[in-house]
């Protein structure tokens, strides 16, 4: 009986780490690329260009710096959050994308053209990405423009819509993500260990490599398996402590497919 405690006791341990795992696996990652076009048509990486990432449903500014690559990668942001990315550097123009989203292991690509280095406000992105006649989700700042830069912004903008088209493809399943994530841990907190890990799957069906998904369930699967196991030694069930083993090893799979996702992340950059 004392090893059998002794096991409650780890089990349960294991069960409130996974709950404060899980309070830190609600933030995610944001990582892109700014590339610079010159004034006679040839590209190169924004070494050390400015990046002001800005969340627009609540009040929030993340600055960062790209770096000798043009590449930048910016961590623990707000998963549930909506996104601004902008960007500037010297002798550039600004540019800002809208519907950036945390934590899909999106290569966001940031172009700047021609100007004036200037850098902007999180009103003056926010202003710069609204919709216009022609349905643009993205802008690149200047001032006096002539026909050859109209030309240059008009292509950087409809790249960054194609890659606005590729984030509302995505938006669905991002919602799903959001809303069975929250209802997992409110059934995990409530011990309703069942309907937790049916709404993890629910968000795992539409996006199966995340990791904070699989670190509740794992949390969902272990406590439920501490029940069953209790349970089926109190009332000498065999078939009980062998549903509970079963929970376990998920429960491993679970936690070594979220550990895996984790080390496929690139680093952050410093901001």
């Amino acid at each position: 009986m004392r090893r059998f405690y002794l096991f409650s006791l780890i089990m349960a341990a294991a069960v409130l780490l996974s709950s404060a795992i899980a309070a830190s696996a609600q933030t995610g990652q944001l990582r892109g690329h700014v590339v610079i076009k010159q004034a006679d048509g040839t590209s190169v990486p924004g070494a050390g260009a400015q990046i002001d990432v800005f969340r627009t449903d609540l009040s929030g500014e993340y600055p960062t710096k790209a770096d000798k690559k043009g590449q930048f990668v910016y961590a623990g942001l707000p998963y549930v959050g909506r996104y601004i990315l902008a960007a500037s550097a010297p002798n550039a123009a600004p540019s800002a994308l809208t519907g950036v989203r945390v934590g899909q292991d999106i290569d966001y690509e940031i172009v700047l053209g021609p100007g004036n280095g200037r850098r902007y406000t999180k009103d003056e992105a926010k202003s710069a990405v609204q919709p216009s006649a022609g349905g643009a989700t993205s802008s690149t700042g200047g001032g006096g423009e002539s026909a050859a830069d109209k030309a240059k912004r008009e292509e950087l903008a409809k790249k960054n819509a194609e890659i606005e088209t590729k984030n509302k493809k995505i938006e669905a399943s991002n919602t799903v993500v959001a809303e069975a994530f929250k209802a997992g841990n409110v059934a995990l907190n409530a011990k309703n260990y069942d309907e937790a890990i049916k709404q993890y799957d629910i968000g795992l069906a539409a996006d199966p490599e995340q990791a904070a998904l699989l670190t509740n369930k794992s949390a969902a699967l272990k406590a439920r398996g501490v029940d069953k196991y209790n349970a089926g030694i109190k009332d000498k069930d065999a078939a009980a402590t062998e549903s509970a083993k079963a929970d376990f090893k998920a429960a491993a799979e679970a936690a070594n497919a979220a550990a895996d996702l984790l080390k496929k992340e690139p680093a952050a950059t410093d901001p």
